[in-house]
């Protein structure tokens, strides 16, 4: 190679700018513009993707906002120098995704969003000579406005409002009227309002307002459905959540006796239990007065009590008259009879008549049992049990498994378990139905994954990549299609130089007996080795043998 080829070769690396700065002077004046104008082009493209790039994504801040709440963020990230932007149909606030706690913290610190209600502060501004009525007005609104703010406390609502119809006062008890609520609930996307969450929105409104009973409080979603009606089958049954939730847990409670003491059995997967439970939640107090009949062998005697008395009857005399025609007493039965007249032992009927009394009473005590009984709630009235036994599996010719009834036997066992297990009474009216048969099997993978191009983690990353490999991309191309060609027309390639022809003499090469020979082409050599794996095939072998390490 000669001199000029390797200076030329090595210009860029030693020479430097200088030698680089003569190639742009010898370039013809349109090949300069163009490379200028090539070059700009090109810096402008890569800064521009570079920056599209490294653009943050954007991330909703607040939706759903009023003007009012609205233009006063705006502002705040105005003097703060927070970069944001409207979503396509203006009723989001989007800014950095790295920024967006950092901003609803600062946000939060001042107030915002308010969220377009008016709570108690409203009372503080109150002017000096304000009617009755508008005093009122400004306490209704501050409490519905407070409601609302404690109702969007729950995680499953993102914003309420609440109507409160409160009438006026009057003393007439006729004209009376109670007041009544009505609240429009913005529920979080996804997300719904169990039982026991709508009867405690219910009775938080119901406890804050006088007078107002829970059946007049109404709540409706964002799509406009009923959450609490008035027909609630729990308020027309009166059971509140608390005793619906006692219900559930002890039919739970049922079925997790059943499983687990036939789990060890036919298997934890091959045995479900449902158990529907009828609970008596009343409060009987109850007085009972009994009374046995009278006499009888026990009956005590409380007093006794006995009376004789004696009356004597002289003979009749005197001159007969009205007194002695009237007609005679009546008889009376003497205790003690007296002797008749001319009877041995009677006086002579000029003798005088001796009548005799004798009463008795008798008071006995009076047999009365007072029972007070009251009821606890909670009582199960009835129980109805099913059990669902899987099959067994049995082993059958072949190796195969078939699916095999339990026996007569083995479902006497099963029920028997299962009424232990719940406390089964016939006197009570409980029901166990306890039934064999083959199971299917659960699908798998029932419900869909979501594939992996829509889940939100890949979407950004996926995002990420394309915009550098874009720029990647932009470089590559830029540098192929405009620096490389410059580069080539200012600094170009040496052109190779021709490889000698090699002499007579440096084809030759010296072999094992001192002499020249042909170097020896691939073929002759394939032929050399055929040759000798034919005539020495035990030297072949033990060469391959040491190549491979001397394993046998």
């Amino acid at each position: 190679m000669s001199d000029v080829a390797q200076a030329t070769e090595v210009a860029p690396d030693l020479v430097g700018l200088p030698l680089f700065a003569d190639k742009i002077k010898q370039l013809p004046a349109r090949v300069k513009m163009a490379a200028a104008v090539a070059i700009a082009v090109a810096v402008a493209v890569v800064i521009g993707t570079w920056l599209w790039a490294k653009q943050p994504e954007y991330t909703v801040l607040f939706s759903n906002l009023s003007d009012k709440d609205g233009g006063e963020i705006v502002a705040v990230l105005q003097q703060q120098n927070i970069p944001y932007s409207f979503s396509e149909s203006g009723n989001a606030i989007l800014v950095p995704s790295a920024q967006v706690h950092d901003v609803r913290l600062k946000l939060a610190s001042q107030g915002l969003p308010k969220g377009g209600l008016v709570g108690f502060e409203v009372m503080e501004n109150q002017k000096l000579g304000a009617s009755q009525f508008l005093e009122q007005i400004n306490y209704q609104r501050a409490l519905e406005g407070e409601l609302a703010r404690t109702i969007s406390t729950i995680n499953s609502v993102r914003g309420a409002r609440v109507h409160l119809a409160i009438p006026k006062q009057t003393s007439f008890l006729r004209d009376e009227m109670k007041p009544t609520a009505s609240v429009l609930l913005n529920l979080q996307p996804g997300r719904s309002l169990e039982r026991v969450q709508v009867a405690g929105i219910v009775h938080l409104i119901s406890s804050s307002v006088p007078d107002l009973n829970p059946l007049n409080v109404n709540l409706v979603d964002q799509d406009g459905n009923l959450i609490a009606p008035k027909n609630d089958p729990l308020q027309t049954a009166g059971l509140d959540p608390t005793q619906t939730k006692y219900i559930r847990d002890l039919e739970q409670e049922y079925v997790k006796r059943v499983e687990s003491i036939l789990a060890p059995i036919v298997g934890t997967s091959n045995v479900k239990a449902q158990v529907t439970a009828d609970v008596d939640f009343s409060q009987i107090d109850q007085v009972a007065e009994t009374y046995r009949p009278n006499p009888s062998p026990d009956t005590a005697i409380r007093s006794q009590q006995t009376n004789e008395s004696g009356t004597t009857n002289p003979p009749a005399a005197g001159v007969p008259g009205a007194l002695t025609n009237q007609p005679p007493a009546p008889a009376t039965a003497p205790i003690s009879t007296p002797p008749a007249p001319n009877s041995p032992g009677s006086s002579s009927s000029s003798q005088n008549q001796v009548n005799f009394t004798k009463a008795a009473t008798t008071n006995y005590e009076v047999d009365k049992t007072i029972r007070h009984t009251k009821g606890v709630p909670g009582v199960v009235r009835r129980l109805s049990v099913a059990v669902v036994v899987n099959q067994k599996q049995e082993e059958v010719k072949g190796g195969k498994m078939k699916a095999v009834p339990l026996t007569p036997d083995q479902m006497k066992q099963i029920e028997a378990l299962s009424q232990q297990a719940v406390g089964y009474s016939k006197e009570r009216g409980d029901t166990l139905n306890v039934v064999n048969s083959l199971f299917v099997p659960e699908e798998k993978n029932a419900l869909p994954e979501t594939p992996i191009w829509k889940d939100p983690a890949m979407v950004t990353l996926g995002k990420e990549l394309f915009r550098y490999l874009i720029l990647a991309l932009v470089v590559f191309l830029i540098w192929k299609k405009v620096l490389q060609p410059i580069y080539d027309q200012i600094f170009p390639k040496p052109e190779p130089e021709p490889e000698p022809e090699l002499t007579e003499e440096e084809e030759m090469i010296e072999g094992a007996d001192g002499e020249l020979h042909p170097v020896p082409t691939y073929e002759s050599r394939v032929q050399d080795a055929r040759e000798l794996s034919r005539k020495d095939p035990k030297a072949v072998a033990n060469m391959i043998k040491e190549w491979m390490g001397g394993e046998s």
